[in-house]
């Protein structure tokens, strides 16, 4: 399970620009479906990486379901030639998506995500209509079972 507690200070403290997508965005929208990862888009500049490395380096990535011992170092470059990673960790398991089918990079996402305090932390979240965008490019048997419970949201939400 993912410890937001651990994981999300690290992130916001380090001035990681990133926004919460995923399980976890769903349910700050109002999904009651159980997530056991935070997914974030992340920003891909140079300087940003290095904050994405350095807030989460305490927390020992590596890359889930990869046999222990294969070489693996959570370091800029690494982060650098690849885009999306999953990772464990031990606050939890991350998913960390340079892009995301359906709304694009961070810059494309920005003006598609808000601010709000989560936990105590402030971070920026995907709005619905982006991510329900996002689960329906995504095609996966997960993504369409949550994705008839993010259009009642939305409905509801436009009747409010």
């Amino acid at each position: 399970m993912i410890d937001y507690d651990r994981i999300l200070p690290l992130l916001a403290d380090g001035s990681v620009e990133f926004i919460v997508v995923g399980g976890t965005a769903a349910n700050i929208h109002g999904s009651a479906r159980v997530t056991a990862d935070l997914d974030v888009l992340y920003r891909r500049t140079r300087e940003n990486l290095a904050r994405l490395v350095a807030a989460l380096g305490p927390l020992k990535p590596y890359l889930r379901g990869a046999p222990r011992g294969l070489p693996f170092r959570w370091d800029e470059e690494t982060v650098q030639r690849g885009l999306n990673f999953t990772l464990t960790t031990e606050g939890g398991d991350i998913d960390l998506l340079g892009e995301m089918a359906g709304v694009g990079t961070w810059a494309e996402a920005i003006p598609r995500s808000f601010e709000l305090a989560f936990r105590g932390v402030t971070v920026r979240v995907i709005e619905l209509d982006a991510l329900i965008a996002a689960k329906r490019a995504a095609g996966r048997p997960k993504d369409f079972e949550v994705l008839a419970e993010l259009e009642v949201i939305r409905e509801e939400k436009s009747e409010g």
